[in-house]
């Protein structure tokens, strides 16, 4: 005889037994479990495209940075590039034919520094525009005074005062002009009136 113990009878089938009854979920937690499924792939879904529309807006403000975060420096640099033009243009051609070596060495030399400055704008994105004959536009434009002109059409951009400079998109200085307006003619404008 051995001294096992008497085995259970009355023990819990084992799962995969035949005679045990698999238990039933109801419908409504399927369906209450597939609607709960939906709901978080749909708010799943609104984050991920919330998400990569800050990821593009971040892209736009740094590239922006970039672009315009030397805006108050060039506008200061704009200053020193008129004044370096305004000297240049005082030195009349006759003096500049006439002047010693070293007066045109040294024009010339202004001119060169004049040059150097204007690409280093170019670099960070500054470029001038000069906008004669184009027509009025007071987004880009600062009309300082009518001109009475038949050159250009009336509404254009009869002369250029001081050219203006863009950096990226946007206006770093407009442009200081001069709009032309019809000229009179010397007949009264009311010529039909009769008393």
């Amino acid at each position: 005889m051995t001294d096992r113990p008497a085995a259970d009878d009355t023990a819990a089938p084992l799962d995969g037994e035949a005679g045990a009854a698999p238990e039933l979920v109801p419908a409504e937690q399927v369906t209450a479990a597939l609607e709960a499924a939906a709901e978080f792939k749909d708010k799943l879904l609104r984050t991920l495209a919330e998400m990569e529309n800050l990821r593009k807006r971040t892209e736009r403000e740094v590239a922006d940075t970039r672009l315009y975060a030397i805006t108050s420096f060039a506008r200061e640099v704009l200053a020193v590039a008129d004044n370096m033009h305004r000297a240049l243009d005082a030195v009349g051609p006759e003096l500049r034919e006439h002047a010693d070596p070293q007066v045109q060495s040294f024009i010339e030399g202004i001119e060169l520094t004049e040059r150097e400055l204007m690409k280093a704008l170019e670099k960070s994105g500054v470029r001038k525009f000069s906008p004669e004959n184009e027509k009025f536009d007071p987004n880009v434009h600062q009309a300082m005074y009518e001109l009475e002109t038949q050159d250009v059409p009336p509404g254009h951009v009869a002369q250029v005062i001081q050219a203006g400079y863009m950096i990226g998109d946007r206006v770093l200085r407009p442009a200081m002009v001069a709009v032309a307006k019809a000229a009179k003619s010397g007949k009264p404008a009311n010529d039909d009136f009769v008393n």
